[in-house]
């Protein structure tokens, strides 16, 4: 095992991916590149455009200046949530991710001090687990996911998705979910709440439904990593247990759940990092950064040192877990 500070949650776009859009597009009609002088979108079936893509989601060089400057030695790369495709008919959705993946790929081949996170057609279970293998095959760390596998719907329970999870059990492949930017709450509209609390109630939704179902017990093999601290998730489990309890048998018990899931450190205070880590063992912990975005931690290792952890518990949360659950690529630059 290298001795290497791991940020597990950061987003990343491939400048190939608009740059060789036209020459690939007819794989995937669905998808409209939207390009004027100052940004570029996205645009899937039935729904409005994407926000702006920011540059700082392509830019290599800013990026490894910011690790730097954070004593960051390596990141887990995945996408950006909105530009997933989750709308596009199947058969384009797999088209996309494909091309996505692709692109990811070539981008950061060179860049050691990377690893790619595949995206997934989650539209489609059995598209999604066929994707998920060929990438974890190309040297893929693992996936990233969203809430919703409809795009603006679904829950990620949905027999329909068991083969994307049975395929992940097998590989024994790391999952990280992610929030989805549009929880349909019309009240998140103002202050920034979608960013704020409104990722939050997402993220608290659809892995309640997975402890409740069962999800994270029938497919043991999988390593299910949760953004964001858990969101409410560590706060909440009491009252997800009481439910249970009274729920005379119809639920899967959410502790067992619980036990089974790993967290990222993006949670900003010291004293809740430490009670998520009593709620859930230092080992189960990783650095997130949430990075380029500005809702993300400027400085994630800051909340690390701070909190009362001993030396063994930091460096478990800072790289020896992260290299533990995803797939870091073996070649990986290593400082030290």
């Amino acid at each position: 095992m290298k001795d290497l500070v791991i940020d597990i949650h950061a987003h990343f776009i491939p400048k190939r991916l608009y740059e060789r859009f036209d020459a690939n597009a007819g794989q995937f009609p669905g998808v409209r590149l939207l390009r004027d002088d100052k940004r570029v979108r996205v645009q899937f079936p039935g729904g409005d455009p994407t926000r702006p893509i920011s540059p700082k989601l392509s830019d290599l060089a800013e990026r490894r200046t910011w690790m730097d400057a954070n004593g960051v030695d390596h990141q887990l790369v995945g996408g950006w949530l909105d530009s997933f495709g989750y709308e596009l008919p199947p058969g384009e959705g797999l088209a996309w991710s494909r091309y996505y993946n692709d692109c990811m790929h070539e981008e950061l081949q060179a860049e050691k001090r990377f690893t790619p996170l595949a995206t997934v057609p989650l539209q489609d279970g059995k598209l999604a687990a066929e994707v998920l293998e060929e990438a974890l095959d190309r040297g893929f760390g693992g996936a990233m996911i969203g809430t919703l596998p409809k795009g603006l719907s679904g829950n990620l329970d949905d027999p329909s998705l068991d083969p994307f999870w049975e395929t992940a059990s097998r590989l024994g492949a790391a999952i990280f979910m992610h929030p989805m930017f549009l929880c349909g709450e019309p009240r998140l509209s103002e202050y920034d709440l979608v960013n704020a609390v409104g990722r939050l109630a997402d993220t608290t939704i659809a892995v309640s439904r997975l402890l409740f179902s069962g999800h994270l017990l029938r497919f043991p093999g999988m390593k299910f990593v949760l953004a964001h601290g858990g969101a409410a998730l560590p706060y909440a489990l009491g009252r997800l247990v009481r439910n249970h309890a009274i729920s005379q048998g119809k639920y899967a018990d959410p502790r067992k759940g619980f036990g089974a899931m790993y967290f990222d450190s993006c949670v900003f205070d010291a004293d809740a990092l430490e009670f998520l880590a009593k709620k859930a063992a230092p080992e189960r912990i990783m650095l997130g950064s949430d990075m380029p975005f500005p809702i993300g931690d400027p400085a994630p290792t800051k909340v690390v040192q701070d909190a009362a952890f001993t030396d063994a518990q930091r460096k478990h949360i800072l790289g020896d877990t992260a290299q533990g659950v995803f797939r870091v690529r073996p070649d990986c630059w290593c400082p030290r």
